[in-house]
């Protein structure tokens, strides 16, 4: 079994079963690894998730991507991103992540940390949440986002988002300022902007460095794209060398939550050659 990321205590997997073209045969949520592996095909044995069918024949048995990894393999392979060849995946879900195909191979790393990128160093002023969680992580994870916003709050700036959360600042989501940036208010947007302007500057990096065809981005900010889409462009513009941006396109994830599992079907898929 090759391990790609997660384990067995993880809650809320998702398992799919794949096609040798990436069709999705079947799917399973449970609050287990072991237990979405045990009831994703029936009459399968259990296997992991992301294991690669073919005719009916079980082909591997890799285990799952970080949400990043699985991002840039599937959308590469079926997605926006098909038939690309050099792709970088960003996600965010609860966390950041990130995942590297290189000629069309999930990039891992010496010590299989490649696309930590939770960890980019962003902004020279130190945090503690910084040496804690990353700099990336603590500005643009969901609870960065939440944060920017209720300092602002506190500091004395009015914001319909804390009407939206009931005046509980608590109560207070990533998506609840996002729904308040698209109506105008002008708090939610400022931290919409902030938002894209470390996403960017994460992507110039990454760009930079790597050479990519495409860059996919999932999780919150797909889902956010009409927000956050046109800044992390623009952002990312601004800072890689103009022979970069010539031939980098920045584009929102189409698998949607099945994109992962789909990536871990692919490294599935390769592991078995």
């Amino acid at each position: 079994m090759t391990s790609l990321g997660l384990d067995s205590r993880v809650t809320d997997t998702l398992a799919v079963f794949v096609d040798e073209h990436g069709r999705v045969l079947s799917r399973s949520t449970h609050a287990t690894l072991d237990a979405a592996r045990a009831a994703t095909h029936e009459g399968q044995r259990p296997t992991s998730i992301g294991t690669v069918v073919h005719g009916g024949v079980v082909a591997g048995d890799a285990t799952t991507v970080n949400p990043g990894a699985g991002i840039a393999l599937s959308e590469s392979w079926t997605g926006a991103a098909k038939g690309a060849r050099h792709v970088i995946g960003l996600t965010l879900e609860s966390s950041i992540h990130a995942g590297v195909v290189i000629d069309g191979r999930l990039f891992r790393g010496a010590h299989g940390v490649a696309g930590a990128v939770r960890w980019l160093a962003l902004n020279p002023v130190e945090r503690e949440d910084y040496r804690k969680l990353g700099c990336l992580e603590a500005e643009v994870g969901g609870a960065g986002i939440i944060r920017r916003l209720v300092w602002r709050i506190k500091s004395g700036d009015r914001s319909r988002v804390q009407e939206m959360a009931g005046g509980n600042l608590a109560a207070i989501t990533e998506q609840l300022i996002f729904e308040a940036a698209r109506q105008g208010d002008g708090v939610a947007i400022s931290v919409v902007r902030d938002t894209a302007k470390y996403i960017g500057m994460a992507l110039a990096n990454l760009v930079a460095i790597l050479d990519p065809e495409v860059v996919v981005l999932g999780g919150a900010i797909a889902e956010a794209s009409d927000l956050l889409l046109e800044p992390t462009r623009a952002e990312m513009s601004r800072r890689v060398p103009p022979a970069a941006i010539e031939h980098v396109s920045v584009v929102p994830a189409m698998l949607g939550e099945e994109s992962a599992a789909i990536g871990a079907a692919r490294a599935a898929l390769f592991a078995a050659q």
